[in-house]
């Protein structure tokens, strides 16, 4: 049986729903950029994000662009792409997301199908309100290597070691990028014009 419970203005979460009901529910909203939908063994979340959501998602994921495009490093920017795997009943939206070290075997992919494909090598996760699933033991399960989580003023690098995630200093993509000053930049943002951010993210990836 279905049941629904009401977290915010902007998420619904669903129990007891079939894998059937969650891929319908995939293909009627693939063209739609305005939910995300995450499930977890029979537990499905539906989420609006919020203004405040995107633009800090939006923040986050021009920051890595600016870093890894400043130091020359090949990259894929997949978005909020789809990843699920129907063995472990699990899937989810990432908010953003990036390949670095598999970026050869999946450049010329139209679509990503996780029994064969690589999951992306990192992924960018924004909490501004509480949720029901969480979602790191779903990035676990698909093997994401790592996540950058921003909760609380604070972005939080998270590398996978033995199927669970660990805070760590810097990141394991990008060697010498530290989540102190990801941080900064991040909350310096709100202050700036968006050339002058720009510019200061490239002069510090410069001199990192």
């Amino acid at each position: 049986m279905t049941t629904a419970d009401n977290i915010t203005d902007q998420s619904v979460v669903l129990r007891g729903v079939r894998w059937e009901t969650y891929e319908r529910l995939l293909a009627d909203h693939q063209d739609s950029s305005g939910t995300r939908l995450n499930y977890d063994s029979g537990t499905l979340e539906i989420m609006a994000p919020s203004f405040k959501h995107e633009n800090l998602k939006e923040t986050i994921a021009s920051l890595f662009q600016l870093v890894v495009e400043t130091k020359g490093v090949d990259f894929v920017a997949a978005g909020s792409t789809t990843f699920r795997r129907q063995d472990l009943r699990k899937g989810f939206e990432p908010d953003a997301c990036f390949y670095v070290r598999d970026v050869e075997r999946i450049r010329t992919r139209d679509e990503i199908d996780l029994s064969v494909d690589p999951p992306p090598d990192l992924v960018v996760e924004v909490v501004v309100t509480s949720r029901v699933i969480n979602k790191l033991p779903l990035f676990a399960a698909l093997a994401i290597p790592e996540v950058w989580r921003y909760q609380a003023e604070e972005l939080q690098i998270l590398v996978l070691e033995s199927n669970a995630y660990f805070s760590k200093a810097t990141s394991s993509i990008l060697p010498g990028v530290g989540s102190r000053a990801l941080t900064e930049l991040v909350q310096s943002s709100r202050g700036m014009t968006r050339p002058l951010w720009i510019q200061s993210v490239r002069d510090w990836a410069r001199n990192t």
